[in-house]
């Protein structure tokens, strides 16, 4: 323990997985279901995903997160109690998304292009 840096986290009694990928003012966050273990990356055979709304303190406190690091893009990853309450466990700022079902990556995609396009934030009419 003394040689090197560590991280040490609660561990979160979660009855879900939420990865919250934010995209300039787009956030699109999906739950997964299904992880028979800690960490959901394991198991991707048995995940279920479903895009879900995000509450509004969450979203304040990732776009203050990314406002702070000057960031564009993030990927967050939550776990969810039973009580509702998303616990954030990092964010990754060049995190994956590609793996979602297609419907998902999709809307992903398109935001991430709009905002290469017009990074000001408005598309055109």
């Amino acid at each position: 323990m003394a040689a090197t840096m560590h991280l040490f986290q609660q561990r979160v009694d979660k009855v879900a997985d939420i990865r919250l990928t934010v995209v300039g003012e787009h956030l699109f966050a999906v739950r997964i279901d299904g992880s028979p273990g800690v960490d959901w990356r394991r198991h991707y055979s048995h995940l279920a995903y479903t895009l879900i709304d995000t509450p509004s303190s969450v979203a304040a406190g990732v776009r203050s997160y990314l406002d702070a690091f000057g960031l564009t893009f993030g990927a967050f990853d939550f776990g969810l109690d039973q009580d509702g309450c998303w616990w954030l466990y990092e964010c990754n700022p060049n995190g994956q998304w590609a793996w979602f079902p297609a419907p998902i990556t999709n809307l992903i995609t398109t935001a991430i292009a709009d905002q290469l396009q017009h990074p000001e934030g408005r598309a055109p009419v």
